[in-house]
């Protein structure tokens, strides 16, 4: 298995984590446990580097179990919160553990050719820069939020949130409800779960919770699986964790 991943340029930051692509070459199934992590995206698949379908998905706050089949690659990018209003410009609550297939011809992507280099992306930055620049309304508050958010990685209160960016409590649930499919609690959760794969990935089995307990109650709901589990990693099922480098 080839897997590569590129951040996106300085205009795309806020709405985009990075671009990524895997390719099974081998003659056997990749089966790998995708964990929760905060983030949603759009996958192209290839068959044998021919391209198939486009889907988007929703955020996840269960663990997915996916099997790659011999000769087949994916392409994807990777989103941030703000992409949902900013980009797409509309709810992806519908989306919430599961995904929906896109036309072919959306942003062109049935047109890309897979490759390791990821040389498809500034095409693709070019095309969601426009995006962007179509919405005029940026909400500074919520803009403001979401680097909270990054920032703390959801190590912080509901009202934490509220606070700094003078917004009630319950109107931020309200559109994390609406917009995401999800409370900002359970949000914050799924971050801080995310957040400790690098601490579990070297064996750190507390990260940043307050007890052991807590800890392992959290990250099972989260993965299904204990912190000892996802450090041993067996096969390097777990991907999100195989690919944080050995530092």
């Amino acid at each position: 298995m080839t897997y590569n991943q590129q951040a996106s340029n300085a205009i795309l930051k806020e709405y985009i984590r990075c671009f990524w692509c895997l390719d099974n070459n081998s003659s056997e199934n990749l089966n790998y446990t995708i964990l929760p992590d905060g983030f949603f995206d759009i996958i192209v698949r290839f068959d044998n580097y021919k391209y198939q379908s486009t889907v988007l998905t929703g955020l996840y706050t269960k663990e997915v179990e996916v099997v790659i089949a011999p000769n087949h690659q994916l392409f994807g990018i990777q989103f941030k919160l703000p992409a949902v209003e900013y980009i797409f410009n509309e709810s992806i609550a519908p989306l919430l553990n599961a995904e929906k297939k896109l036309p072919d011809a959306f942003w062109n992507l049935n047109s890309l050719c897979f490759s390791k280099s990821l040389n498809n992306i500034d095409t693709l930055s070019s095309i969601l820069s426009q995006e962007i620049n179509k919405k005029n309304n940026l909400d500074d508050r919520k803009l403001h939020l979401f680097r909270l958010l990054s920032q703390t990685k959801g190590n912080e209160s509901v009202s934490y949130f509220a606070d700094n960016v003078f917004w009630s409590s319950r109107q931020i649930n309200r559109y994390f409800n609406k917009m995401f499919g999800l409370s900002l609690k359970n949000y914050c959760n799924i971050l801080r779960c995310s957040a400790s794969f690098k601490d579990i990935k070297k064996g750190d089995l507390l990260s940043n919770y307050y007890d052991r307990s807590h800890f392992n109650k959290e990250i099972k709901k989260y993965t299904n699986y204990t912190p000892k589990n996802l450090s041993n990693n067996k096969n390097d099922r777990f991907l999100q964790i195989s690919i944080i480098p050995n530092k």
